[in-house]
Parts: structure tokens; C-alpha cells; sequence
């Protein structure tokens, strides 16, 4: 006997809100990523008809969580007043973080085991630790040992100064260990594939700048970012990694930072380390009706993929194909793209495999090029060079960002996606709900 199929429920966004992008400026940030989650959190819960304590889980992305914030998701989930009975939990897809905290929420509530949850991702890349070598470490351990004088003199001698010189664990968790490449490195890597020249990637740098100096001006994030406030009472409310006086000129000046001295990924043309939190929250249709909530987008289709980690930033190539495909749709039925700008270079990567013929065939078994997508609907309000990438909260920002872009423009269908280092990527389709 065939058994029914069984149909999954639909999954809405009801709301959003995101912290301000706060670019690192080198020392440890105002806020920890709790910090920064509870922040966006807050005023979002606080405008809701339901009680913090009516959400039926909490679900966060981070990658690099506060040592005594071991388990985020649940941290920040006290702090907003969900309650001891809420649950709370942290998930961790490196870059997509905060898209897979997203999905995880998505599937819970069509398998019917949650109505509403608050999912997103949040990341402090300026409170990323400084590490001790190895060494280091070992020779605390042998020094904790020593019990007599004698034995601690000894152990006082193998003490090199070379020990003590730190490391950066956010250095080292943007490189790859399988294939010894870092993330700008596998940028690189797509820029010869594809022939992608520096002048190509820092016109797209100077472009995102513009856009997001745009967008601010005309107050397009006004009902998007939370203002916030650190404890000296210095406040927050603006994206402050734009650089309005980009240029080519300017950008022509920087040195390459990752294939010395003749590669073309430089800081310029590059996401920058950022601190910030974005949430969304997810409601299935009896959700809606118990809370009287109404709903603003569907989440239709989320997907993800794997590919060779030495070309990762191909990854939004990969996981949109298969939502294509189940969906029957063109790249031309998307109205509104967002891809994460890890890198000018990757994003302009993703769309020459778009249009490349021999790419569609050898990596994605079709039969000709896909096509192209019109610059003017991707990315219209900046990325990830001029916004920042605090790398647990980007894939919730691009799914929020994208439900506003729909609404300003009246559209219907668009795919937030993003490359994920270790070779992966991870596709959103949304469509907005209404007239």
C-alpha cells in the first residue's frame, strides 16, 4: 500500500529586526555577541502581540560564541524573558550560521513540532580570542606539575619567548585546514578560473559603498536596524563600515593581502570583520491565527550544498540551483537577489558560472549556461563590503533584508544566499505575502 506523502506546512516571517554592522576597530567591540543578540531582540519582542514566554523555542547562530556564553541560543533566550520554560539552542554553519539557526526553525514547524520561534544569528568578530601556541599551552601544563623549587627552576628554563607569541583564532578559523587555503586565497582562485580583473572587483566595492550610502540616506533601513546602546551610553543606529569616499582610485592603491604581491583580493574588495545580530521571527499558520499575527513573507525553499572548498565562494551557485529546479524557475523569475559580498571577487565569481556554459555543464550536469542576473536587482542596498560580515549573523540578515526589499518594490519572489567556508553554500527563497 502507498502511504500518503506527507505535505510539510508553510512557514511565514511575521517580523524582523537587526543591530546596527559595527566595523572592528581592532580592539574588543562595546558589545559581546549576547550583547548584540539581546539588543535586536528586545525592541522586536517588545513591538509583538505575544509575550516573550508564548515563543516555543529560540534558536541562534554564532560562530564564535563568549567562553562563559557556551550555548548562545539559550544565554540570550533568558535575557529577552522568554523564561525557564522556553528552550534554547545554538547552531553552527560557519558564514550561514545565521541562515541554518533560520532553517532549523523552518523545519521544526513543518514537521509540526513548533508554531512560533524566534531564529537568527549573531556574531562579536572583534571579541574573537587570542590564543596561546601549543607550546604555550603545554608548558602551563609541565609549570602546574612542578611541585619543588628544583622543579619549577627547570621548567622556567624551557620557556622560549617564541611561546608566548600569540595567535588569532579569527585568523585561523578563516582558513581552511583540508586544502591550506584561506578565504580570500579561494577567491583567488575563482577570479583566475573566470578571468575576473582587480578593476572589475573594486568597481563592485565602490558600487556597494554607494548603495549603502544610498540606502541610508533615504532611510531604507529605518524599520530594519535597532539603535543600541553600550554601557557608556554611546549609541549605535547606522552601519558605520561605509566608506563614502570609496573609489577606484582610492581602492587601486591597496596591496594585495592574501596572494602577495600580484593578487587582486585586497581589503578593499573584501567583507570587513564586524560585530552584529539579526533575528526573524517564524510563525506556521496556526501560530498566526493563536497570536493574531500577520504574516509578511514564506520562507518556500531553503537549500544547501557542497563543493570543492578551494572554490567555496561558488557555493550560492550550487544551493540555488537545486530551488530552481524543484521550483521550475528561470534566474530570470527572481525578482531581487542578495549574495553575500564575502569577497567582490566571489560574487562576481557566481555570476560568470551563471553564464558560463562550461561550468553549467561540467559542475551542475545541465546542458547549456543558466543565464544572468541583472546587476540593478542584486545586492541594491550593499553587502557585505560596505555593511560587514559578522560571519553567525549574515545569513539571517540577507533573509530579513530580503523580505524588506520585496516589500519596497512590490515583488514577489527573491533568494538570499551566501558562500560557506570549508566549501558549502546556502539558499533562501522568499516570497512576499500580499498585494
Amino acid at each position: 500500500m502507498v502511504q500518503p506523502m506527507f505535505k510539510a506546512r508553510e512557514v511565514y516571517i511575521v517580523d524582523g529586526s537587526r543591530t546596527p554592522f559595527l566595523k572592528s576597530q581592532n580592539v574588543p567591540g562595546a558589545f559581546r555577541a549576547s550583547d548584540l543578540a539581546v539588543a535586536a531582540g528586545r525592541p522586536l519582542l517588545e513591538r509583538q502581540p505575544f509575550s516573550p514566554e508564548d515563543l516555543d523555542e529560540v534558536v541562534l547562530g554564532c560562530m564564535i560564541p563568549g567562553a562563559d556564553e557556551a550555548n548562545i541560543g539559550r544565554v540570550v533566550a533568558l535575557r529577552l524573558g522568554c523564561g525557564k520554560k522556553v528552550p534554547g539552542y545554538t547552531v553552527q554553519r560557519n558564514c550561514a550560521s545565521g541562515m541554518q539557526a533560520v532553517d532549523s526553525a523552518v523545519k521544526d514547524i513543518q514537521l509540526c513540532r513548533r508554531d512560533l520561534v524566534l531564529a537568527g544569528g549573531t556574531e562579536s568578530m572583534s571579541h574573537s580570542p587570542i590564543l596561546f601556541k601549543e607550546s604555550m599551552a603545554t608548558w602551563l601544563g609541565n609549570w602546574a606539575k612542578a611541585k619543588t623549587m628544583k622543579q619549577k627552576l627547570a621548567a622556567l628554563s624551557t620557556l622560549r619567548p617564541g611561546m608566548l607569541t600569540p595567535e588569532i583564532a579569527l585568523l585561523k578559523g578563516l582558513s581552511d585546514p583540508i586544502v591550506g587555503l584561506s578565504m580570500g586565497q579561494t577567491t583567488e582562485v575563482i577570479a583566475q578560473r573566470f578571468g575576473i580583473t582587480r578593476e572589475q572587483m573594486d568597481e563592485y566595492a565602490v558600487r556597494s559603498h554607494e548603495r549603502l550610502a544610498a540606502a541610508i540616506d533615504s532611510g531604507l533601513f529605518d524599520f530594519e536596524v535597532e539603535t543600541i546602546i553600550d554601557g557608556k551610553g554611546r549609541y549605535f543606529d547606522v552601519d558605520d563600515g561605509l566608506r563614502r569616499d570609496s573609489s577606484i582610485e582610492r581602492l587601486a592603491k591597496l596591496r594585495a593581502i592574501f596572494d602577495r604581491p600580484y593578487g587582486k583580493v585586497t581589503a578593499g574588495n573584501s567583507s570587513q570583520v564586524t560585530d552584529g545580530s539579526a533575528w526573524c521571527i517564524l510563525a506556521s499558520e496556526e501560530g498566526l491565527k493563536k497570536h493574531g499575527l500577520k504574516p509578511r513573507a514564506k520562507i518556500v525553499q531553503i537549500e544547501w550544498a557542497g563543493l570543492d572548498p578551494r572554490q567555496m565562494g561558488l557555493g550560492p551557485v550550487h544551493a540555488t540551483m537545486p530551488i530552481l529546479r524543484q521550483q521550475k524557475l528561470e534566474l530570470s523569475d527572481i525578482d531581487y537577489w542578495e549574495i553575500n559580498e564575502a569577497f567582490a571577487g566571489q560574487v562576481l565569481g557566481c555570476l560568470a558560472a551563471w553564464e558560463s556554459a562550461d561550468y553549467c555543464k561540467d559542475e551542475l550536469d545541465m546542458s547549456s549556461a543558466m543565464g544572468s542576473i541583472d546587476q540593478a536587482h542584486l545586492n541594491i542596498d550593499g553587502g557585505g563590503i560596505s555593511l560587514g560580515h559578522p560571519v553567525g549573523a549574515t545569513g539571517a540578515r540577507i533573509i530579513l533584508h530580503m523580505m524588506h526589499v520585496l516589500e519596497r518594490q512590490q515583488a514577489q519572489r527573491g533568494v538570499a544566499t551566501l558562500c560557506i567556508g570549508g566549501g558549502q553554500g546556502g539558499a533562501t527563497l522568499i516570497e512576499r505575502i500580499g498585494t
